[in-house]
C-alpha cells in the first residue's frame, strides 16, 4: 500500500515538473515571438523612426504655415507676400513684368 502512494507522489511531482517546464516553454516563446518580443524589436524600432521622420516633416511644414499666416496678419501683411499670393492665385503680372515658363 505503501509502495502505491509513493508511486502517485512521484507521478504528481512529475506532472507538476512537467506543467512547470510547459509554462516556462510558452512563457520563453511569447518574449521571443510575441508581439513584443525580441523578433517584433527591430520592427518596432523600425516604425518608430519612420513615424519620427513624418512627425519632424509635419513640424516643419507646420511652421512654415504659422510664418505664412504671420506675413499675412490683416493688420501688418507683408507686401511682397501679398504680392506673390496674388500673381499665383489670380494670375496677374504687373504690365512691366515678364512672364517665363519653366518646363518641368
Amino acid at each position: 500500500m505503501r509502495g502505491k502512494v509513493r508511486l502517485n507522489t512521484r507521478q504528481r511531482q512529475k506532472a507538476s515538473h512537467t506543467a512547470a517546464l510547459a509554462a516556462l516553454l510558452v512563457m520563453g516563446g511569447i518574449a521571443v515571438a510575441g508581439p513584443s518580443g525580441l523578433l517584433a524589436w527591430s520592427e518596432n524600432l523600425r516604425l518608430l523612426d519612420q513615424r519620427e521622420a513624418q512627425l519632424a516633416a509635419l513640424q516643419r511644414e507646420r511652421a512654415a504655415l504659422q510664418n505664412k499666416v504671420a506675413l499675412l496678419h490683416p493688420d501688418h501683411a507683408d507686401p511682397d507676400m501679398v504680392g506673390e499670393l496674388l500673381r499665383s492665385q489670380l494670375n496677374v503680372v504687373h504690365p512691366d513684368e515678364v512672364v517665363i515658363k519653366l518646363d518641368d
